[in-house]
């Protein structure tokens, strides 16, 4: 049984910069050194006082202790009644109440209710799930020195840009998180190479769209990129493939990749192109983030920017038959977009109504996209289904078109659980009944009222750009998908941690639907389930042994491990009290 104590950890050492006392649910173990295991905090074999300010002043003060971001509404520091606590739990919810933190992620299922700003105080404030310690890295010199730390203590690893990860990548118990957040360099430069020759950018890992999408806009250019512009550019998106309103005309994020340059776990501060260390080059682009080395800076292509036209168009659901023919007959219609090249779509629907939130038409004048869309506006006038809403625009450029169209910072509530598909466009075509039964009985779910499904389409076999699937380890799925699927479930911010269960219980079901109609589909690792059973198919398919080779030469101990991985069932298992352990020879 835990005994809740408070402590005042490291107080003498002042130039370890923490926000004051933590609460913890301190279990006494005497003697134990599992060394089969990494160290958590309670363990004889976790590093002493004098060793974690050793790695502080290595590092030039970069070590930050780990405190939960809703302590402020514990006692002593305060109370539920705060101001302070207020404003935690007011902005809860948001990406960036998240993003800024150095341990903090943007999913309630792994922070566990460990210290909430909504629970009852007598459940305590503890890390939880969270890491012990974060490392603001600032050089390879840093992200090295922390990499063998870690390693030479047997502290488990993680690595955390901006924490939009909904499958716990970036966190883990006892761990000691690499944070790249604040590499922020921006640089545009023209590229020459065996492989491509033209206008590149090139980010350090910290850098978030909202940020390059406006540069590059500024210089002319536009960059490929995801809806969400809060998302780091180099980290989870770009290596789990990376998907947008550009990618019907340019590919995904992983397709203009021209090098990474990065840190390996045992030291070595390497460039990863299509020339140089040619294997990790192709495991970064495109097979999961924190996997194989830590990401310093990403250096991609941009595109000639030009007018965008967009569109958008929503109906509601006034009469259940109408509105399904109506759900029916737009994804029909997908196909039809799917033969113009660039046309990009982001739909969502439950049963409540259906909307069209952009239409993305690169190089495209209004009346391409009216012409693009008006048989679908002729097919609801015969269904006699009424549009609440139909609009199309043209804009100069596609940053002001983005932002035209960008959705609002609740789109992004951080309370919400993910599942997703990839959908075949023979599932359109051969099985759309089948589907759509699918969609309807999730909308109607009278336990799960709040829910949304959604789309993206991006026609990776129209790009106004050659594409070469062979130069990345993406999915190979994605080549022969319409779209991506997304089933967002969501709930309140107060939701217990045996609520968020049920909830990701009923997403796992709810995942095996799709699969079956849509045989070898896979999903998008990013917006699917942690818990996968079929997750090697389905998030690597046939690179799969591939992958596992190149993680074998770079990272052979494992040392960054994450359960959704490749490898992550040959080496390691999260035991029942959250340590990391090798699984039994």
């Amino acid at each position: 049984m835990g005994l809740a104590v408070t402590l005042e950890l490291f107080s003498s050492r002042p130039n370890i910069r923490f926000r004051g006392i933590m609460l913890m649910d301190y279990k006494l173990e005497y003697g134990r050194d599992k060394t089969a295991c990494r160290h958590l905090p309670r363990d004889i074999g976790w590093p002493s006082d004098q060793e974690w300010n050793r790695l502080n002043q290595t590092t030039g003060g970069k070590l930050i202790r780990g405190d939960p971001l809703a302590k402020p509404c514990y006692w002593p520091e305060s109370d539920f009644g705060s101001s302070v606590c207020s404003r935690i739990r007011e902005s809860w919810t948001l990406p960036e109440t998240h993003y800024e933190d150095p341990i903090s992620v943007m999913s309630p299922y792994w922070l566990n209710d460990t210290c909430s700003p909504f629970a009852a105080l007598s459940l305590g404030c503890t890390l939880g799930n969270l890491a012990v310690y974060a490392l603001e890295i600032d050089s390879a010199a840093t992200a090295a020195a922390g990499l063998k730390f870690a390693q030479d203590n047997n502290i488990r690893l993680t690595v955390k840009n901006t924490g939009h990860d909904y499958i716990g990548r970036s966190n883990g118990q006892g761990s000691l998180v690499l944070w790249t957040h604040k590499l922020k360099d921006v640089g545009f430069l023209n590229y020459s190479s065996s492989y491509y020759t033209g206008p590149a950018i090139k980010v350090g890992a910290g850098v978030q769209f909202s940020e390059t999408y406006p540069a590059a806009a500024s210089r002319g250019f536009r960059v490929v990129g995801g809806y969400c512009d809060s998302v780091g550019m180099a980290g989870g998106h770009v290596q789990s493939g990376g998907y947008g309103p550009l990618t019907a005309s340019y590919g995904l994020a992983a397709d203009n990749t021209l090098e990474f340059e990065v840190m390996t776990v045992d030291g070595r501060h390497l460039v990863a192109s299509p020339t140089e260390n040619p294997d990790l080059y192709w495991a970064l682009s495109g097979s999961g983030a924190g996997v194989y080395a830590v990401i310093l800076s990403l250096t991609t292509k941009v595109h000639a920017d030009g007018p965008t036209a967009g569109a958008s168009l929503a109906f509601a659901n006034t009469d259940p038959a109408l509105y399904w023919a109506a759900v029916s007959a737009f994804q029909s219609h997908l196909l039809v977009l799917d033969e113009i090249p660039g046309f990009a779509t982001s739909w969502g629907v439950d049963n409540r109504s259906f909307s069209l939130d952009v239409a993305t038409l690169p190089g495209g004048s209004q009346s391409d996209i009216e012409a693009a869309l008006e048989p679908f506006i002729q097919q609801m006038k015969h269904l006699g289904l009424p549009l609440t809403k139909y609009n199309t625009t043209i804009y100069s450029s596609f940053y002001t078109h983005f932002q035209h169209y960008q959705f609002p910072p609740e789109v992004y509530s951080t309370n919400n659980t993910l599942l997703g598909r990839l959908i075949q466009r023979t599932t359109i075509r051969d099985r759309l009944h089948e589907l759509l039964g699918v969609f309807r009985m999730i909308a109607e779910n009278p336990s799960f009222p709040a829910v949304r499904i959604s789309g993206n389409t991006f026609n990776l076999t129209r790009n106004r750009i050659p594409l070469d699937p062979e130069w990345n380890s993406v999915l190979p799925a994605w080549r022969e998908a319409l779209y991506t699927l997304n089933v967002g479930i969501l709930y309140g911010a107060d939701a217990t941690p045996g609520e968020l269960r049920v909830i990701q219980k009923q997403a796992n079901e709810w995942q095996q639907l799709f699969s079956p109609l849509t045989p070898g589909g896979g999903a998008y690792v990013n917006e699917a389930v942690f818990d996968n059973p079929n997750w090697k198919a389905d998030y690597f398919g046939e690179n799969y042994n591939r992958l596992l080779e190149i993680k074998n030469k770079y990272d052979p101990e494992f040392a960054l491990w994450q359960h959704t991985s490749v490898g992550a069932d040959a080496y390691w298992e999260v035991a029942r009290d959250g340590r990391l352990c090798r699984i039994a020879d």
